[in-house]
Order: structure tokens, then C-alpha cells, then sequence
């Protein structure tokens, strides 16, 4: 963070480069370090063995070399998110991977996921409920909070709450990172409730395997709708 500008402690992980172009070659390309970019060249083809077992595997060791290097630049590392879908083959299969080795290397730190759940009304590949249940398991082992995202519900919120026809991506994800945001306001801002991940695990979770959050939002509101206030 030389020269007075803020950079995001975010690694960025893919298993094909596609993703990780567009990224680059978007608005918020230049926040994030070069280096913090890590991607391999195969893809999973929506295989959750190949991102947990083959081409995950390999990819992996490379990952958590650019998360130790962002840990020791921590004052006081409080914990990891990440955030990942469970219906593909690298966020399930790769990201659970990732989840089980940053929990070997950092047992005592909080492991919070942002979990795209993947639903059978809007489903890009058949193989989405297998992926689904086996990170679910992996999840249950390894995580400490999970917090739910629904993709249909994110539909259903752009169809018929912002009243958007066609809902593309980036209308889902405005939704989920107005979520995030949300989530993760008591942990950025001074306040007395849930003021680090532990203590919001603390308030939130009755048994240590129940740890898996439905997110609300209100109110909500269409990317390109403008603000207005009552004078």
C-alpha cells in the first residue's frame, strides 16, 4: 500500500484465466495487487473431483503461498473469507480444498464463507446438486460461518422487486456484494455488537456444525436507480 493508496488483502483464484482477464480489464482491475492473481489454465469443467483432487490440487500450494504473504502483512489476522459458488467444479471443489488447508495452516483463525448455493430453477449445469453436496459436507467440517446466498432468490429479488426483465450477473452480484457489505459493516466500523468474526460467531451460532446464516437485506435497491432523499 505504497503511495498512500488502499489495496484489498484479496486473493483471486480461478482454475481458467478467463475470469481473471475480465477482472483485470474491469473498473476495480487496478485495486488489486498483480501478484494476488492466481489462476491455472485447464478449468474443472464443473467437476468438482478435478477442482478438489487433480487440477485444484496442483494450483493450491501457489494459492496459499499469496495467502501466507498477505497474513504476515497482518497486524492481527482475525480470519479468512472467501467467497465462492457450490454449483461449478473450482469454487466447490477447489474452494473447499482451500478452505481445509488455510484451516491446517491457521487453526485458531475464523473461517467465514460467502457460499453461492446453486438451485434447480436457474441451473447452468446438471452436475450442480453433486457439487452442492459435497462441498456442503466439507463446508460443515471446516467453516465457522457460512453465509447462504440463493441464486434463485436473487433472481426472484431482480424479476420481481427491481422489476429487471433480463437479470444479468452483474445485477446478482450488486444484490450479493450489498449483502457483504452489510455483513461485514459491524467488523470495518466502531460498535459495541459483533465487532470481530469470532464474536459474531459467538452471537449467532448454537452448535459449532450449525453455523450456516440466511442473509436478508432491505431495502432494495436496482444498480442503476438513482438515490433520493426527503428535504
Amino acid at each position: 500500500a505504497s503511495g498512500n493508496k488502499y489495496v484489498p488483502r484479496a486473493v483471486l483464484v480461478d482454475l481458467e484465466p478467463g475470469t481473471m482477464d475480465a477482472v483485470r480489464a474491469g473498473p476495480f482491475g487496478q485495486l488489486f495487487r498483480p501478484d494476488n492473481f492466481v489462476f491455472g489454465q485447464s478449468g474443472a469443467g464443473n467437476n468438482w473431483a478435478k477442482g478438489h483432487y487433480t487440477e485444484g490440487a496442483e494450483l493450491v500450494d501457489q494459492v496459499l503461498d499469496v495467502v501466507r504473504r498477505e497474513a504476515e502483512g497482518c497486524d492481527c489476522l482475525q480470519g479468512f473469507q472467501i467467497t465462492h459458488s457450490l454449483g461449478g467444479g473450482t469454487g466447490a471443489g477447489m474452494g473447499t480444498l482451500l478452505i481445509s488447508k488455510i484451516r491446517e495452516e491457521f487453526p485458531d483463525r475464523m473461517m467465514a464463507t460467502f457460499s453461492v448455493v446453486p438451485s434447480p430453477k436457474v441451473s447452468d449445469t446438471v452436475v450442480e446438486p453433486y457439487n452442492a453436496t459435497l462441498s456442503v459436507h466439507q463446508l460443515v467440517e471446516n467453516s465457522d460461518e457460512t453465509f447462504c446466498i440463493d441464486n434463485e432468490a436473487l433472481y426472484d429479488i431482480c424479476m420481481r422487486t427491481l422489476k429487471l426483465n433480463n437479470p444479468s450477473y452483474g445485477d446478482l452480484n450488486h444484490l450479493v456484494s450489498a449483502v457483504m457489505s452489510g455483513v461485514t459493516t459491524c467488523l470495518r466500523f466502531p460498535g459495541q455488537l459483533n465487532s470481530d468474526l469470532r464474536k459474531l460467531a459467538v452471537n449467532m451460532v448454537p452448535f459449532p456444525r450449525l453455523h450456516f446464516f440466511m442473509v436478508g437485506f432491505a431495502p432494495l435497491t436496482s444498480r442503476g436507480s438513482s438515490q433520493f432523499r426527503a428535504v
